[in-house]
């Protein structure tokens, strides 16, 4: 009985978690990436996710998660994000979510304030949206 209630628990938090709404997926990836929880961040990308950032690319949720993702989850935990602006602009099964950011925060020793862009695609998938591309852009604060 206890195994069934938890199941039942697990599934109604799983389908809460991707019935949500573009913008919603988002930030759960960005909470996700901030409490260091890497099954949790990954689970909002595609398996076939390509990342740009800083001139770079990388072509799947696998290379992301085996090369970028600890030191995105470091740099978040060591940090802190504040949502200047958002938008989300829903075309049936894609979205597109744009944020403006401002970072704060020392990481590996050294003062960290500057100013991100983020672009992130999603697509539909059933009940659940999956962020499919995100370009990531940031500057340092004058």
């Amino acid at each position: 009985m206890r195994q069934t209630l938890f199941a039942i628990a697990l599934s109604a938090a799983s389908l809460q978690a991707f019935a949500a709404t573009p913008l919603e997926t988002v930030s759960a990836f960005h909470d996700a990436l901030s409490a260091g929880k890497a099954d949790a961040a990954t689970v909002f990308l595609s398996p076939t996710i390509q990342i740009f950032e800083s001139g770079y690319v990388e072509r799947s949720r696998d290379e992301y998660a085996g090369h970028h993702l600890p030191s995105d989850m470091a740099f978040a935990k060591a940090t802190s994000q504040t949502v200047i602006r958002q938008n989300e602009r829903v075309e049936g099964n894609i979205a597109i979510v744009t944020r403006e950011t401002e970072t704060k925060g020392k990481f590996k020793g050294t003062n960290v304030h500057s100013f991100g862009t983020e672009t992130a695609v999603l697509e539909k998938q059933g009940d659940k949206w999956l962020i499919t591309h995100v370009h990531w852009s940031s500057r340092k604060a004058k």
